[in-house]
C-alpha cells in the first residue's frame, strides 16, 4: 500500500520523549546501583573473544534502528548496544576521477562520495550545440550530485557523500564495465557497485552498515537536470512513479522535500520535459522513494548580469530498499519512445515516462503517425507536420462542411426565427412571467421554431458539434508536440527548434493574420453585425497572445490548418448556398439601417 509520511526525525515530539526516557533510565541506574553492589558479587571478566564479523546488509532483519524510519525489533536493539563492531579504515588518500563511456554517454565519477559529477549524453545537444550535460551545473553542487546516498541521518549523509572512497578503477574505462567504490571508518562500511553496458541503463548496488547493522541509504538523483537553463524549463520537472498499471504523476508544487513514498512500484524517479532519471528496483515490494524539493534563483535573462531573478523548484528523488542494501537499475536518458519501450520493467516498459495527457488515446497514435511520416515520407519534421495537418483536415472536411452548411442555413433562417419570437412576444406582452399562459406561449414558440428547422433541414447545434469533435485533435496535437523529444532542435525553414517558441515571432503573426481572414470569411449565424465585427478582431488577438509562447511546431500545425480553412471557406462562400447567404446578410443589414 502506497503512502506518504514525513521524516521521523522531524517529529517535534520525538526529542522530548527521548529526553524523558534518558532521565528515567538514569534515575533507575542511580537508585539501583547500591542494591546491585550489596547483593550481586562481581564476576570475573570473560575470556577475550574474537570480534564478530559484520553481517551482510541485504538481510531484511538487519534494518538499522538508528537511521531508518521504521522501529527495530527488540533483539536487534540489544545487539546494537552490546556488540559494536570495529572495522579497519578504508579510505583513499586523494580525490580521483573515473570516466566510463559507451556510444550513448560519458559519465565522470569522483571518488569523493563515489558520486557522478558529469553525465553527458553524446547523441543529444544542448542549446549551444554541445553534447547535453545532465548534471545541473548550479543546483548539483548545492543539493547533491547524482548517485549520492540519501539517509535519514543528516550527519551520516554528509559523511557518506564527503568521504574519499577507494575506486576499483581510475582513468578512462569503456563499457561494458564494472566499477566499485569502498569506504570504511569507525564502524561504518560502505560499498557502491555499478555495472555499465551499451544501453542507457546502469545497474546500481549499494550497501551501508554501521556496527554490523544495515542502514537505509538510498541512491539519489537530487537536483534536476542540466537542460534546465531557462525559467520555462523548470515548470515541466516532476517526480513520478508507477505502482501498477497507471503512472502516478506529481505536480511540482506538491512534491515535499524529505517525504517518503512506500512501494511497491516498478519504477520511480525525477524527470523534466525531455529527460529522465528513474530507478527500477529489483524488488518492487521493498522499494521506497524519498522526494527531494529545493529552490534555486534563476535570472530571467541569463545573458544580463543584473537581470531580475525568480525562484524555481529543483526536484530530485532517492530510491532504495527499506531492508538496507539496495539492488536496482537506473535509467538516465532521453524520453524517446523507442528507447523507453526497449527498457523492460515488470510487465511492461518505461513508455509511461511520456505524458501524452488526457487525450493520450489520440495524441500517442498521432505521434506514431508523425514519426512514421518523418521516417518514410519526409525527413524534415516541419514538412511531416504539414503533411499530417493536411491529411487530418481532409479527413475532417465532411464535418467542417456540415458545420459550414448548418451555419449558412441558420443565418438564412434567422429573420424567420426572429419573426416567430416577436409574434409570441406580442401575444404574451401583458402576461406576468409566472403566468401559466406565458409558459404555454413559450412552448408554442419553441415548437414552431423546431418545426421551421425541421422543414428547412437546419440543425441548431450542427455548427457546434463538428467543431467540438475537432477540438480534441488540437489539444492532442499540442500535448504530443510538447512531449516529443524528436522535435527538440529540429530545423524547419527559419525555425531552429520546433519544440521552442519562434523567437522572431513570425509564427504568432501568421496565426493572427490567418485567423483574422478565417473570421472575416466565416458567416456568423444570427450574430449582430456589431458583435460579429468585434469577434472578428478579438479572436485573432486572443489566439496571437496564446501562441506567443507556444512551440513553433504547434504553430506550424495551426497556420497550416488556418490556410486550409481559408481555401475551404472560399469554396463554400462561392457555392450556391454561400451566394444565398450573402444575399440574406445584405437584406438583414439593409433592414437594420
Amino acid at each position: 500500500m502506497n503512502g506518504d509520511f514525513k521524516n521521523p526525525q522531524q517529529d517535534p515530539g520525538t526529542e522530548k520523549r527521548l529526553l524523558l526516557v534518558f532521565v528515567l533510565t538514569f534515575a533507575v541506574l542511580i537508585i539501583s546501583q547500591p542494591l546491585l553492589m550489596k547483593f550481586v558479587k562481581p564476576q570475573q571478566p570473560p575470556a577475550k573473544q574474537e570480534q564478530p564479523q559484520p553481517q551482510p546488509p541485504a538481510a531484511p532483519s538487519q534494518a538499522a534502528p538508528v537511521v531508518a524510519p521504521a522501529a527495530p525489533s527488540r533483539g536487534h536493539a540489544n545487539a546494537h548496544v552490546s556488540a559494536p563492531a570495529s572495522v579497519a579504515a578504508r579510505q583513499a588518500a586523494a580525490e580521483q576521477d573515473t570516466v566510463v563511456e559507451n556510444d550513448l554517454y560519458k559519465i565522470t565519477f569522483t571518488n569523493r562520495g563515489a558520486q557522478v559529477k558529469s553525465w553527458i549524453l553524446k547523441k543529444y545537444n544542448d542549446d549551444s550545440g554541445k553534447p547535453q550535460e545532465l548534471v545541473h551545473a548550479k543546483a548539483a553542487p548545492l543539493f547533491g550530485l547524482p548517485l549520492s546516498l540519501w539517509t535519514y541521518d543528516e550527519n551520516l549523509r554528509k559523511q557518506l557523500n564527503d568521504a574519499l572512497y577507494i575506486a576499483s578503477a581510475t582513468g578512462e574505462t569503456k563499457a561494458p564495465a564494472d566499477l566499485t567504490f569502498d569506504y570504511a571508518d569507525a564502524g561504518t562500511v560502505v560499498r557502491k557497485t555499478f555495472h555499465f553496458d551499451h544501453s542507457y541503463v546502469v545497474k546500481v548496488e549499494t550497501s551501508v552498515t554501521q556496527n554490523g547493522l544495515a542502514v537505509r541509504a538510498f541512491p539519489a538523483w537530487p537536483a534536476g537536470f542540466g537542460d534546465q537553463a531557462m525559467p520555462a524549463a523548470y515548470a515541466s520537472s516532476r517526480v513520478d512513479y508507477e505502482p501498477g498499471e497507471k503512472v502516478t504523476r506529481t505536480d511540482p508544487k506538491k512534491v515535499s522535500g524529505g517525504a517518503t513514498i512506500n512501494g511497491p512500484f516498478h519504477w520511480a524517479g525525477t524527470l523534466d520535459q525531455y529527460f529522465a532519471a528513474v530507478f527500477i528496483p529489483d524488488d518492487p515490494n521493498s522499494a521506497a522513494m524519498v522526494t527531494l524539493h529545493n529552490t534555486i534563483e534563476v535570472a530571467r535573462d541569463p545573458e544580463k548580469l543584473d537581470a531580475p531573478k525568480d525562484k524555481f523548484p529543483v526536484l530530485g528523488a532517492a530510491v532504495g530498499s527499506i531492508n538496507g542494501a539496495t539492488s536496482e537499475r537506473l535509467f538516465v536518458g532521453p524520453k524517446n519512445l523507442n528507447i523507453l519501450e526497449s527498457v523492460k520493467v515488470g510487465p511492461g516498459d518505461l513508455r509511461g515516462l511520456i505524458d501524452f495527457g488526457f487525450w493520450s488515446f489520440i495524441s500517442r497514435p498521432l505521434f506514431l503517425w508523425l514519426r512514421w511520416t518523418q521516417q518514410h515520407v519526409a525527413s524534415n519534421w516541419g514538412v511531416s507536420i504539414i503533411i499530417l495537418t493536411v491529411i487530418i483536415n481532409v479527413v475532417l472536411f465532411p464535418l467542417r462542411l456540415t458545420s459550414m452548411k448548418s451555419a449558412l442555413k441558420m443565418q438564412k433562417l434567422t429573420p424567420q426565427v426572429n419573426g416567430i419570437k416577436e409574434k409570441y412576444k406580442q401575444k404574451g406582452k401583458n402576461l406576468p412571467m409566472r403566468d401559466p399562459r406565458k409558459m404555454e406561449l413559450n412552448q408554442q414558440q419553441n415548437q414552431e421554431i423546431a418545426a421551421l428547422f425541421k422543414r428547412e433541414g437546419a440543425n441548431p447545434i450542427g455548427g457546434c458539434l463538428p467543431m467540438l469533435i475537432q477540438f480534441p485533435f488540437l489539444i492532442a496535437f499540442y500535448t504530443m508536440l510538447g512531449s516529443a523529444i524528436e522535435l527538440r532542435h529540429a530545423h524547419f525553414l527559419w525555425l531552429s527548434d520546433l519544440s521552442a517558441p519562434d523567437h522572431i515571432y513570425v509564427i504568432p503573426i501568421l496565426i493572427v493574420l490567418s485567423t483574422l481572414v478565417v473570421q472575416k470569411m466565416t458567416p456568423q449565424a444570427g450574430m449582430d453585425p456589431a458583435q460579429q465585427k468585434m469577434m472578428t478582431f478579438m479572436m485573432p488577438v486572443m489566439l496571437g497572445f496564446i501562441s506567443w509562447s507556444l512551440s513553433s511546431g504547434l504553430g506550424v500545425y495551426w497556420v497550416t490548418g488556418n490556410l486550409i480553412m481559408i481555401l475551404q471557406q472560399y469554396w463554400m462562400n462561392n457555392s450556391a448556398l454561400g451566394r444565398d447567404m450573402r444575399a440574406e446578410a445584405e437584406k438583414r443589414a439593409a433592414r437594420k439601417k
